[in-house]
């Protein structure tokens, strides 16, 4: 009786809407397998932009560390996880969106968080990754008590890093660099502003028979994660590999007024920051 119990808990996380949180969108509206269509659908955007930000960082990557790889590699299984979610609204689908998430974040703060901004007792990055790595592991635990809750957590990141953003960018005087930042933080902006309305002003959108925010939200917080980690990875190069001369560009045209931001390494020999 006991394992039939088991059984059926366990089968019950992996149903549809199983989860606790339903986005704004209405549900089968578009086809009776898909819960949420045009979230579902959007959610592929991660999996146009993720290769192509693989590869123009690349050279940057072989230079610096190929563990920075890691960060697009997993924004992959972001997408991948958000489109499983959207399409069921299960519990087990909410729950892999939302830490494939967390993880993207923890390393990232592994990978490039500013060695001037660690913690006194921490004196190298080696350290102060195993500590990310314990604090995402708990983490990791603790989003099983309050899952509803999660998605607000992840959100709090943001304000941090536009806090760790604001601090590295007061100093710098590379045009491209502030730049790049205004376009970061105007894009996260429009994406949290799309995530808040489609959570909170639902009905308002209902009403005007436009429920699909979350998804434009899955488009907008792409590319502010392409642009935002291309000027951290940017400032990051200019501070530990200063003698590539790192410089930014856009493809797939850097006369255009938008493309996906990169870094170019011109040279071999040391030269002064510029941030």
């Amino acid at each position: 009786m006991g394992g039939i119990y088991s059984a059926e808990r366990i089968s019950g996380v992996f149903s549809y809407e199983s989860s606790e949180v339903d986005w704004c969108e209405d549900n089968y509206k578009h086809s009776e397998h898909v819960v949420e269509y045009f979230n579902t659908m959007s959610s592929f955007v991660f999996f146009i932009i993720s290769p192509i930000m693989l590869y123009l960082l690349h050279p940057y990557a072989r230079e610096r560390s190929l563990a920075i790889h890691t960060v697009w590699v997993m924004m992959i299984f972001v997408g991948l996880f958000s489109a499983y979610f959207h399409m069921t609204l299960s519990f087990v689908g909410q729950m892999l969106d939302e830490l494939s998430i967390l993880w993207v974040l923890a390393v990232g703060y592994a990978v490039w968080f500013p060695r001037k901004l660690f913690p006194s007792f921490i004196k190298d990055r080696s350290t102060f990754s195993k500590v990310i790595l314990v604090v995402t592991v708990i983490t990791s635990v603790s989003s099983f008590i309050k899952p509803s809750a999660n998605a607000y957590a992840l959100n709090c990141f943001g304000l941090h890093l536009l806090y760790t953003l604001a601090v590295e960018m007061r100093c710098c005087t590379d045009q491209k660099a502030l730049r790049l930042a205004k376009l970061s933080v105007a894009l996260w902006v429009l994406a949290i502003s799309c995530w808040i309305s489609d959570r909170f002003g639902c009905s308002f959108w209902q009403q005007l028979n436009f429920c699909y925010l979350h998804g434009i939200w899955h488009i907008l917080i792409v590319m502010a994660v392409a642009y935002g980690s291309t000027l951290i990875a940017y400032l990051d190069a200019n501070y530990e590999i200063p003698y590539s001369l790192p410089g930014l560009q856009y493809w797939p045209c850097d006369n255009w007024a938008v493309g996906l931001p990169h870094i170019v390494l011109k040279g071999t020999n040391k030269t002064h920051k510029q941030c």
